[in-house]
Formats: C-alpha cells, sequence, structure tokens
C-alpha cells in the first residue's frame, strides 16, 4: 500500500479523499491555488503545495506543476479527483513517465472512452446497444444540419469530448439548429479545448440511470445503479440509488451491458457507464442505450458507497496499489435506499445564475453525511464551481430515504450567500418525484412551482427580530413600570420591514408587524411560538429555517442609505466572467431578448439579453474582456432619443 499521495484537486472530492486515505495510513499532499490559500482541503492534508494562481488554466489544470510537486514531496502516487484532469490520458502518461502511479484507469482506456463518438463505435462492437445518430468526423455545420434532418427532431447536439452538461444543446426545431450548434462548439471548446460534437437522436420520456462499474484490469464488477433523471440543463441535481421501479431483469441486464463496457478496454479503477432510457412505456429492457462511460470517480458516488457499504475511495488506492478486486460480483450487498443533494451558491429565481459570497454560517444536521470543502467563514470564489456541499442520507426504503433527505435540507443552515435550497426542498416535497414517477424533463416541467419564492410568515419576521434584540432570554428586558420595546428594522432581500417587539411577563415577548402580533416564550434555550420555527444569528444575519429557509438582515437605521438607483438602460454582468462573444455595436438597432452578450463564468455560457427595444449606444467590453460582477457591459437608449440626435 502506499504512503503518501497527492490528491491533483481541490473542494469536497479533495477532503473526501483525503479522508479515506488517512483513514488507511497514507499521508496526503494537497495542491492548491492563490485562491485556495485557506481553503479546507489545504488544513486537511499532512502537506501542501502551491502551484499557481487563481484561475485553472493557471493552477489545476498545470499538470507539469502537479508531478512535480509529487516528486519534491515523495509522494508514490496522484489520485486525480474528477473534474480538472481525471479524464485526461496525456497527464496520465506524464505521471507513469515521471515514476508515479495513476490512481485511476490507464491512458488507453481513458482514451478510448473519452471522445462519445469513438466510444459509441467501441460499445457497439462490444453489444452494448447505442442511441442511434451521427457520430462522423465531418464537422461541417451544414453536415450536421443535413444529419440532424435524416434522424428527426428533437435531436440533441453533444460535445463529443466531456461531460457535465458542457457543450450540449437540446434542439427541437430544423430553424435552431444553427445557433445551437456554434453555441455548443464554443462551450465545448472552453472547457474541453475540443469543439468537436455529435448529434443524436433525442429520447422521449428519458430516464438517466448510471451503473457503477469497478474493474482492476483484468475483470470487472458492477455495484448496481444509480438514477439521476433529476437534472436542470443536463445538469444533476438529486441523484438516488437504486433507481426507482428497477425490476431484477432490468438491474441484471445493464448490470452485464456495463461490465462488457468496463471489459471491452481492460478498465481498472472506479468509473462509471451512463445509460439513456426510453421509459416511456416503463423500464424495458430493449430500451436503453449506452450514452458515455465516466472514467473517473463521479460526484454521485456516495449514493452506490451507502446502499453497498463499500468505501470506494479505499477501493481505487487498493486495486492501484496493485492488489485485485475486494469483492466478487455475488459478494457486493445492496441493502436500503439512498439520496444525494447538491447544495449550490446560486440565485435560483435569478435563472439559478452561479452566486458568490461569505459563509457566515455553514451547519449541518448530526448524523448526515455532508461532502464539502468548505465551513463557516470561507468564500464562494467565482474562480470555481459553486457547490458547497453534497447531502447524503440513507433509509431502509425510498420513502423513508426521503424522508430523511427532507428532514436534513429543514435542518442545514447557510448564511452569507443565496443558495437553492428551498428549491431542493421543493423538489422532495414535489409529487411525481415522491412517487417514484421520474425523467429528465420533470423539473422542467414543473420549474414554476419549484422556484415560487415561499413568503416568509410575520412570526419568522418576528423571531429574527428577537434574535437581533435578547436572543439569551428577556428576563431582565424590563422597565420598572412597563415592558421594553424595541423597533427593529430587517431586510430579507429587497423587502425592509419594522418589527416592535414587547417583553410582557417573564419570558414571553410579543411581536408586531402591520398591526398583526405573534406570541412568544423563551425556554430550552430558544425562542418558541405557535410555528415550528428555529433561527440562527450570526453578526447581523439572522437564518430562519421552518416550511423554507430566510435569511434577514438588521438594519442600523443611522446608517445613510446608500443609493439603489442604477441607469435602466446598462446591461450589467451579473457575476464576474469572461466575455465570449457580444454581438452588437454601437448604433445597432436591438430588440426586446436579441443575444447582446454571452458571458463564460463558472464554467458555463450565459446570454444576456436586451431587455427592451432600443439602440445601442456603447459598448464597454470587448470579447476576450474579464469583467467583475455589476460590471456595464453595454448601454442603450430608446429610439426616440435616438431620432433626436
Amino acid at each position: 500500500m502506499f504512503e503518501k499521495i497527492l490528491i491533483a484537486n481541490r473542494g469536497e472530492i479533495a477532503c473526501r479523499i483525503t479522508r479515506t486515505a488517512q483513514s488507511m495510513g497514507i499521508k496526503v499532499v494537497a495542491v492548491y491555488s492563490e485562491a485556495d490559500v485557506s481553503a479546507m482541503h489545504v488544513e486537511m492534508a499532512d502537506e501542501a503545495v502551491l502551484i499557481g494562481g487563481a484561475a485553472v488554466g493557471d493552477s489545476y489544470l498545470c499538470g507539469d506543476r502537479i508531478i512535480a510537486a509529487a516528486l519534491e514531496q515523495g509522494a508514490e502516487a496522484i489520485h486525480p479527483g474528477y473534474g480538472f484532469l481525471s479524464e485526461n490520458p496525456e497527464f496520465v502518461e506524464a505521471v507513469e513517465a515521471a515514476g508515479l502511479v495513476f490512481i485511476g484507469p490507464s491512458s488507453q482506456a481513458i482514451r478510448a472512452m473519452g471522445l462519445k463518438d469513438a466510444a459509441k463505435a467501441l460499445m457497439q462492437a462490444a453489444g452494448v446497444p447505442v442511441v442511434p445518430g451521427y457520430h462522423g468526423a465531418d464537422q461541417d455545420a451544414a453536415v450536421l444540419a443535413d444529419e440532424a434532418g435524416k434522424i428527426g427532431y428533437p435531436v440533441l447536439i453533444k460535445a463529443v469530448a466531456g461531460g457535465g452538461g458542457k457543450g450540449m444543446r437540446l434542439v427541437k426545431d430544423a430553424a435552431d439548429f444553427t445557433t445551437a450548434l456554434a453555441s455548443a462548439q464554443r462551450e465545448a471548446t472552453a472547457a474541453f479545448g475540443n469543439g468537436d460534437v455529435l448529434v443524436e437522436k433525442f429520447v422521449d420520456h428519458p430516464r438517466h440511470i448510471e451503473v457503477q462499474v469497478f474493474g482492476d484490469g483484468s475483470k470487472a464488477v458492477h455495484l448496481f445503479e444509480r438514477d439521476c433523471s433529476l437534472q436542470r440543463r443536463h445538469q444533476k441535481v438529486i441523484e438516488e440509488a437504486p433507481a426507482p421501479s428497477m425490476t431484477q431483469e432490468m438491474r441484471q441486464a445493464m448490470g452485464e451491458a456495463a461490465v462488457r463496457a468496463a471489459a471491452a478496454v481492460g478498465y481498472a479503477g472506479a468509473g462509471t457507464v451512463e445509460f439513456i432510457v426510453d421509459a416511456s412505456n416503463g423500464l424495458k429492457v430493449d430500451k436503453f442505450y449506452f450514452m458515455e462511460m465516466n472514467t473517473r470517480l463521479q460526484v454521485e458516488h456516495p449514493v452506490t458507497e451507502a446502499i453497498t457499504g463499500v468505501d470506494l475511495v479505499e477501493w481505487q488506492l487498493r486495486v492501484a496499489s496493485g492488489e485485485g478486486l475486494p469483492m466478487d460480483q455475488g459478494e457486493i450487498p445492496l441493502k436500503g435506499h439512498s439520496f444525494e443533494v447538491r447544495l449550490y451558491a446560486e440565485d435560483v429565481p435569478n435563472g439559478f445564475l452561479p452566486a458568490t459570497g461569505t459563509l457566515a454560517h455553514l451547519s449541518f444536521p448530526e448524523g448526515v453525511r455532508a461532502d464539502t470543502g468548505v465551513c463557516s467563514g470561507d468564500n464562494i470564489s467565482p474562480w470555481y464551481d459553486p457547490m458547497i456541499a453534497k447531502i447524503i442520507v440513507h433509509g431502509s426504503n425510498r420513502a423513508t430515504a426521503l424522508a430523511e433527505m427532507e428532514a436534513a435540507l429543514s435542518e442545514t443552515v447557510i448564511l452569507g450567500t443565496v443558495t437553492n435550497i428551498n428549491f431542493l426542498r421543493a423538489l422532495c416535497r414535489q409529487s411525481d418525484f415522491q412517487s417514484g414517477n421520474v425523467d429528465t424533463g420533470l423539473i422542467e416541467r414543473h420549474l414554476d412551482a419549484l422556484i415560487e419564492s415561499e413568503t416568509a410568515p410575520d412570526a419568522a419576521w418576528g423571531l429574527a427580530a428577537l434574535m437581533g434584540t435578547v436572543p439569551k432570554g428577556a428576563g431582565s428586558a424590563f422597565g420598572l413600570w412597563e415592558p421594553a420595546t424595541w423597533q427593529i428594522q430587517l431586510s430579507d432581500g429587497d423587502q425592509c420591514r419594522v418589527v416592535s417587539v414587547s417583553f410582557t411577563k417573564g419570558d414571553m415577548a410579543e411581536c408586531r408587524i402591520d398591526g398583526s402580533g405573534t406570541s412568544f416564550s423563551y425556554g430550552a434555550g430558544q425562542w418558541q411560538c405557535d410555528q415550528p420555527l428555529n433561527a440562527v444569528l450570526q453578526s447581523s444575519l439572522i437564518g430562519i429555517t421552518g416550511t423554507a429557509q430566510w435569511s434577514f438582515e438588521l438594519v442600523d437605521p443611522l446608517a445613510r442609505e446608500a443609493s439603489s438607483a442604477q441607469n435602466e438602460d446598462a446591461i450589467l454582468s451579473p457575476m464576474p466572467g469572461l466575455v465570449k462573444m457580444c454581438s452588437a455595436k454601437a448604433g445597432d438597432r436591438v430588440e426586446k431578448g436579441q443575444v447582446l452578450v454571452v458571458l463564460e463564468a463558472m464554467k458555463m455560457e450565459h446570454a444576456l439579453q436586451a431587455p427592451r427595444d432600443g439602440i445601442v449606444y456603447e459598448v464597454l467590453a470587448d470579447e476576450g474582456a474579464q469583467v467583475t460582477g455589476n460590471a456595464p457591459l453595454l448601454v442603450l437608449q430608446s429610439i426616440d432619443e435616438d431620432a433626436k440626435q
């Protein structure tokens, strides 16, 4: 077994690998960028090496620096985690050329599965069913459009390299194909350095079911399936294992197909074979198709660990050090049900835009697995993926596990940035999802209801006001002749309200807003009312959890209000990012909804549209420019104003 390894990654996956390695007595070397100097994965490691600037191209994608760090610190092997260099065959070969062990599959296996078109041809030869489509080398736009027409709309454009929904576009009509193709190619080039795409038939009522495989180079096993159908824009939101409504016949057919896929490339290590399933008439053994193989550990691997009791990272380390598979197929158990949610810093009502900020408070309930790479006081950086944590639960059956997840989310508290926690809670309560009636279109069909903000009740405002006055009890909060009263100003996003807090007798309080009141009593260390609410205070921020989670801020009435006036004609960057495209120039006449700027931020493209009809007065950011959040990108003027000049 290795004595020391280097982890070529950051965030929650680096922390997760570190825990297993250290529990096995293996020392860990971390690498970090200038933005991650005090990151959790750095603090947890036994040793750490600075490898470059904040941008991934200056640090986590610099394979030569990572290999040099491993050699300098005496590491014997490199674990890539996922993302970054984890599926880069050239990096694998460089690691091995340096005399180190790559904890993962061979470069040949990665290369064989790395390009979706070549992988599909390989799978067809191995007897694994694939989706009908065009996987050819000719990337001429006219050829691709013609092939899409032959396949029949709707079609999916997919980058042949990489994954995670990047470089993927659903096209429902031939008129939209050219625009969608250009956007997919730009995004694929930015994410993977390869703009080639394939075109496939879009499967009706699709379910995304993937199979965890593990090989030692000579044989492979599967560790059952995961259902990852709950997606938005091809990004997974909630994963579960096993898949709902899965029959033993279907599980065996998919498992055997996945093992054939792994065997076709002599696979060693952890991998995932992803299938798209036509669920329009239930799960049928002749209606699942190979999509791709991820030649690495997956983000959602914890649900497989929960139902099997297997530590997949431990298996990775053992196989990479020369041991055989720890279990044969028949020895792998399948127990209960597990869910994982991805908790992100993102502004859900504002189109799920990635968010930044400082985590003033972050806490998870006891007894729940929370894989995270941040803690209270850390910053959500604009340089990397805005994931805060993965929350994983396990129960004896699906209903029990889902109830466990609802409870876990209700007890998780985050202050300092907007998150998707209320969206996740709404998903857990969604009737189709609760019944197991899932497919990849579920979220989009119910999106309006799922993102609808639940207004904070007066009781939540009252509890927040109490937390901002005397959070330890009101026993001494009385004047000589009458109860003491405070006027507390609170803000909840754009809304600001005044709560009148009066302390009556003993540890009793009355909170009044706009004439209506809520009574509170103090006991067991907290304020209580007739609604199940809990509160967390951190400086001037107050988090209240109930049927949803709300964040309030104490307003200093003596502080001078900053002007909120903005030039409504300016199109602002919603976050720090890179201007990938600016299609407008001064003097252009534009229509409402027309895409004027494409911004790349946090690994995704964001199209910024004209808010109204008008004339472009000035362009303030050139293509290729790095801009800050709220930076003006261009200015519009009305058509009437232009006519007067």
